[in-house]
């Protein structure tokens, strides 16, 4: 069998994470069996089609590492790919049905339908269409037609028996057919119901393996019964299970989960998100968290997937995220970290090799998300004068006010008289002094630390961030630590 898969967005906006989960199962099931993957957009809902949104699906596809074999922009021979361009081959195939007594032309107007949907409510019922128009006369439904009247296709599910399909993750799965209603395949407008279109196009289109939300599993009895209409074999079923945010909610963008554009935003790399993703809701089957996609493209199989549910765990995507980079190389992790630092204000500061690396050595260990290098060196930019001098008071470090005074000024003409303002130099002569004055290295750096971070918690210490600030800049801070260390007294 050649395998083939699809994945059918609608671009209605964002691609939630959930959208690209079952796009990558979608992908990866089509390049273990070496067969092909297809982009499909369902564009039926014309009301609810967001301009750009297609644009958006093929970005993030593309920054995923997700390429296809067929789609609206590489074309193939079962297209198009658009459904409103394949407008015209849907109502032959509703017609069909017609003749062959699946499905019939109905008239009911909202307003009837409200009606007798209040009835049925009334009373403590459920409503679905009660094939008002099911025996209407192939004269009168000519005479309506003719006449101008709007009207749908609906299909016509059998009053009794079962409908069922396998899955293959849930397995049989059946449904007595008094409980599924006569749906729409035809709307007025002559656009296809997505119920019918991915009925019509995964058939057209040799879908082998249809991998979609778990959302869809009531629907598809009624897909099978028009695959028995037809005589049209089915495809594998792989109804894949809901992503949640915890344990009672989905993840939902509306109450502000991240999609994937925003996730990059964030500074997760597309890598990592991917990695992450692949394991939420399918595993190995052995203990292994970190997968190329070449990788998992070997790994992967459908008895991985799982029935249950599975949580988007944000604190372990920010964990894969970090691990990912720091094995990032140290050119392309500061390429990815140059634009935060220039948010950050210190862009400038970074543009020497020494400093590039001093940099990477000093951020990349404490990097979990790009979008957090902003926060951890913007004291390099300016420093909150206003900083407590309780900040100077460090037991490990063996300092309180009075200790770092003399420390203070002891180091500041020794800095002033430094020839070389190098992180060489500055380790040397910081230290040494540390050495002469038979004090420990913590009781001389965390004055200096503290009067050039106002902080407790830095990236790198006393020695680096003295190198990246510059002599100026450094002896500036160092004397306004000492002057409010002096008002203290």
């Amino acid at each position: 069998m050649n395998v083939r898969t699809r994945f059918a967005p609608s671009p209605t906006g964002f691609m939630h994470v959930g959208n690209l989960r079952t796009a990558l199962y979608a992908w990866l099931w089509a390049r273990k069996n070496g067969g092909s993957f297809i982009l499909r957009i369902e564009d039926t809902d014309q009301a609810r089609l967001v301009e750009g949104a297609e644009e958006t699906v093929y970005r993030t596809l593309k920054t995923a590492g997700m390429d296809w074999d067929e789609g609206p922009d590489v074309g193939g021979e079962y297209g198009p790919y658009v459904q409103s361009c394949r407008k015209n081959m849907y109502l032959p195939y509703a017609e069909q049905l017609v003749r062959s007594g699946h499905a019939y032309y109905c008239f009911c107007t909202k307003e009837e339908l409200d009606e007798r949907r209040a009835a049925v409510e009334a009373e403590g019922g459920a409503f679905k269409y009660d094939k008002h128009c099911l025996n209407m006369s192939r004269e009168e439904v000519e005479r309506r037609i003719a006449e101008g009247r709007p009207y749908v296709i609906r299909q016509n599910v059998p009053a009794d028996g079962e409908a069922s399909f396998d899955d293959a993750i849930f397995g049989h799965i059946s449904v007595s057919c008094s409980e599924l209603d006569d749906m729409i395949l035809i709307k007025a407008d002559g656009m296809p119901t997505y119920n019918f279109a991915n009925v019509i196009d995964d058939h057209t289109m040799a879908i082998t393996h249809v991998l979609r939300g778990m959302e869809y599993l009531s629907s598809t009895p009624k897909y099978n019964l028009l695959y028995d209409a037809f005589g049209w074999e089915k495809p594998t079923y792989v109804h894949l299970t809901t992503i949640m945010r915890d344990a009672t909610h989905k993840l939902s963008k509306r109450d502000g989960d991240a999609t994937f554009e925003d996730l990059i935003k964030l500074g997760y790399l597309p890598e990592a998100i991917i990695n992450y993703l692949a394991l939420v809701g399918w595993s190995p089957g052995d203990e292994r968290e970190f997968f190329t996609m070449n990788e998992l493209i070997q790994a992967f199989s459908l008895e991985g997937l799982s029935k249950s549910p599975a949580i988007f765990d944000h604190n372990k995507l920010r964990w894969m995220n970090a691990e990912y980079i720091r094995r990032m190389d140290a050119e392309a992790y500061i390429e990815r970290a140059l634009p935060e630092l220039k948010t950050a204000g210190v862009g400038a500061m970074a543009e020497t090799a020494e400093a590039k690396e001093l940099f990477v050595r000093i951020l990349q260990p404490r990097t979990e998300v790009f979008s957090d290098i902003a926060g951890i060196v913007d004291f390099l930019a300016r420093l909150d004068e206003g900083y407590s001098v309780e900040l100077f008071t460090n037991k490990k470090s063996r300092t309180n006010p009075e200790v770092c005074r003399s420390v203070l000024n002891a180091v500041i003409p020794m800095l002033e008289a430094l020839p070389d303002w190098t992180e060489n130099a500055l380790h040397d002569s910081l230290l040494g002094f540390a050495e002469a004055a038979g004090m420990k290295n913590g009781t001389v750096l965390w004055p200096v630390r503290i009067a050039m971070s106002g902080r407790t918690v830095t990236p790198g210490g006393a020695i680096e961030i003295a190198a990246l600030l510059g002599r100026n800049e450094a002896l500036r801070r160092l004397k306004l630590g000492l002057s409010k260390l002096d008002a203290e007294r």
